[in-house]
């Protein structure tokens, strides 16, 4: 299975994907939260709601203390199919993930049937995958989904997906450049041909 590497500027993200144990923590848990509270809004489960205004951010806190101790293990497992990064400068205000999927007929299917507000995509180059698709929603007709942008390439056996998620619709716009220039430097390695060898050593022509 072929595995995901990218060139993130440490001035502008936080790798969280094989952040173990205490280093990386504080950005998991931040980045876990922003999601959960998403989750919420799209579910109806805001303050104020059946649940209470006190009772979601109790939950949340420890859903995301109790999903940070498990993240960098479930990510480890993935082995590297899956990266994740947070905005350094608020962890909370935009969450990254890049992930590789074999382009199996289901999946195929899937991505067909998606509405048609998805089909507004624009053309966008990689340094590496070379041209993909980019999906910017800004502003998402459902007031109760966050803004997001979403990068695919398709390999011809695999996908390779990038979503970016921000939880606030007014600052969408100072990250997004940044995020293209995280999906730009995306790149697969160890895509074995047919034919070759784990023992093969491959050298990049370019470098």
């Amino acid at each position: 299975m072929p595995r995901l590497q990218a060139d993130a500027d440490p001035t502008r993200w936080v790798a969280i994907t094989d952040s173990l144990g205490f280093g990386g923590r504080r950005h998991r848990k931040a980045a876990i939260r922003m999601l959960l509270n998403q989750a919420n809004r799209a579910m109806g489960l805001e303050a104020g709601s059946d649940d209470g205004p006190a009772a979601k951010p109790s939950r949340n806190g420890f859903a995301a203390w109790a999903m940070s101790q498990a993240t960098p293990f479930l990510m480890k497992r993935a082995a590297g199919r899956v990266l994740v990064w947070v905005w350094k400068a608020d962890p909370e205000l935009v969450v990254v993930m890049a992930q590789v999927q074999e382009a199996t007929a289901q999946l195929r299917a899937a991505r067909a049937s998606m509405p048609m507000e998805y089909d507004d995509t624009e053309t966008f180059r990689g340094t590496y995958l070379g041209v993909g698709e980019k999906l910017e929603m800004p502003l998402p007709a459902d007031t109760r989904t966050p803004p997001f942008a979403t990068y695919t390439w398709d390999t011809g056996s695999h996908f390779v997906t990038v979503t970016a998620v921000c939880s606030d619709r007014e600052r969408f716009g100072i990250a997004i450049e940044a995020v293209d220039q995280l999906a730009r430097s995306l790149r697969v390695v160890d895509d074995l041909q047919l034919g070759e060898s784990p023992t093969v050593l491959r050298i990049d022509p370019a470098g």
